[in-house]
């Protein structure tokens, strides 16, 4: 029966559901069952019958006692960040970008394993394989996908290093656990990735993190060039300043955007 107030289409199981994922925030990233049901007004039977149905599809996580989430409710904001507001907003700060520094500028947001391409502006071709909106590279290989990993908890990286394949794709590559983790951490401090040559011979990148309202990285831009024109040096020295500029310009922009007000059909 539709509550007081409710259009007839409202279906209440699913607003307690949300309101269960809800539930759990920075100053409570793990709660009992009692705990749940008194925050979301719940009897213990249906908080149960919520977090187990939760924890079936991989949302929820518990070791009998306590629940939490898991990295997967990240593709609930995702889908909105990568398909509204980020490509919009940033599209036109690296088409600034693009026209200063004379080469190719992307943003990717992390999706697994891998990092997908949710805005670009190219200037020439530089890999052999073409790069649009929606390609995919694995996330150890790549500048924005160091970005974007470096950020994660110490929980969700221990899940990545623990199941990711770190396949060598150049004689460069990274492919062992400890040296990716040495690296990120690297990458986390100095706030920013540069990768030589390790996704493509005569690919280099630099990228830098992405921040939404609250200072979470919810994506990363770079800037890619060839290795002939560019030495890590240069990169450091002459294109990241450009790029940390661009990547604050997107921040301030992505704060004040409204989120209904953009739409793309990337």
């Amino acid at each position: 029966m539709t509550e007081p107030g409710r259009e007839a289409h409202f279906v209440q199981s699913l607003e307690r559901g949300l309101a269960v994922i809800r539930a759990f925030d920075a100053n409570h990233p793990e709660l009992t069952l009692s705990e749940v049901a008194r925050i979301c007004d719940l009897t213990r039977a249906a908080a149960r019958r919520f977090l187990l149905t939760l924890a079936d599809l991989g949302y929820v996580r518990t070791d009998g006692r306590l629940f939490s989430l898991t990295p997967r409710v990240l593709e609930l904001g995702y889908a909105y960040l990568s398909s509204i507001s980020l490509p919009e907003v940033a599209e036109p700060h690296l088409e600034r970008l693009v026209a200063q520094v004379r080469e190719s500028s992307s943003v990717c947001v992390l999706d697994g394993d891998d990092v997908v391409y949710v805005a670009r502006v190219p200037t020439s071709r530089i890999m052999t394989v073409a790069i649009n909106v929606g390609t995919r590279f694995p996330a150890h290989a790549t500048s924005m996908g160091r970005v974007l990993l470096s950020h994660l908890t110490d929980e969700q990286m221990d899940s990545y290093l623990s199941r990711a394949k770190l396949n060598r794709l150049t004689a460069r590559t990274i492919t062992t656990t400890d040296g990716l983790r040495a690296e990120l951490r690297r990458v986390r401090a100095q706030g920013y990735a540069i990768v030589d040559q390790e996704l493509e011979e005569g690919l280099r990148s630099v990228a830098a993190p992405i921040r939404d309202r609250t200072g979470a990285v919810v994506a990363a831009a770079n800037i890619s060039v060839h290795a002939s024109r560019n030495s890590v040096e240069s990169i450091r020295r002459d294109l990241l300043p450009h790029l940390l500029a661009t990547v604050a310009q997107i921040n301030a922009d992505l704060h004040i955007a409204s989120p209904r007000s953009h739409r793309t059909g990337a």
